[in-house]
């Protein structure tokens, strides 16, 4: 079975066509990119899949469960993590406090009081850090942190889900060209090992062709091509409108 679903999934602002019509899959441990140019509806996509934005048509699945326009916590609960392309973390709170949090949440813990944070056992959380890479980084707030690592952090914050689907809005935007490559390998090396299924959008074309199992071409809104990276860097059309001849 398929983790994430799509299936004609639609959405309009006024008499503007975001999206239209667009149905995919993606598999357990399958690293799936989604790219087109600026505006062709990729953060439309990713939003009604996380329950940000209703679809007005199309439905969607996670794990055979029909989880079309529920609440991001809804959504979250039941298993789906995200990155966005602007960093999302607790500027003022260590980065062993950002984690912690987000494994309360997984837990169902959070209660809205911080001693918690603070007398619960560190080790799940040191864990994921250090496998992450960011274990000597633990003890400083986020807000000091250098563009790259916040990226990690957010990708901690998402796996402390345990998630089946991480939905990664331009993982590696702002960042410098060895900490994209080392990024994706990493988020790459979990998803296939946890079986975690990976949607992500970039705009950086190494990135995409070097770590995507497959991939997902949208424009105005469309799926224009699917498929292989090969064959996605052959098609004309995707030549055309977005990769250019360089490519």
């Amino acid at each position: 079975m398929a983790t994430l679903e799509v299936e004609g999934l639609a959405k309009s602002f006024g008499g503007v066509q975001a999206v239209r019509g667009v149905s995919f899959a993606v598999a357990p441990g399958e690293m799936l990119a989604l790219i087109g140019p600026n505006g062709a509806g990729k953060s439309t996509c990713f939003n009604m899949l996380n329950g940000q934005l209703r679809p007005d048509a199309g439905r969607v699945w996670l794990r055979g469960q029909d989880i079309t326009g529920l609440a991001p916590r809804r959504v979250w609960r039941l298993g789906v993590g995200r990155t966005f392309q602007i960093t999302a973390t607790f500027g003022s709170m260590t980065v062993l406090e950002n984690v912690q949090m987000a494994l309360l949440s997984h837990q169902r813990r959070l209660g809205g009081l911080w001693t918690p944070v603070r007398a619960m056992d560190c080790a799940p959380a040191e864990a994921l850090l250090a496998r992450l890479g960011m274990a000597e980084q633990a003890e400083r707030p986020c807000g000091i942190l250098a563009y790259g690592d916040l990226k990690r952090v957010e990708l901690a914050i998402a796996l402390a889900n345990d998630p089946a689907l991480l939905l990664m809005d331009e993982p590696t935007a702002g960042m410098a060209p060895q900490e994209r490559v080392a990024l994706m390998a990493l988020t790459a090396g979990i998803a296939r090992e946890r079986g975690i299924a990976v949607l992500f959008t970039e705009h950086d074309m190494d990135v995409v062709f070097a770590h995507a199992d497959r991939i997902l071409v949208l424009d105005r809104g469309a799926l224009i091509a699917q498929g292989a990276p090969a064959a996605v860097r052959a098609d004309p059309r995707v030549r055309e409108v977005y990769l250019g001849a360089g490519h």
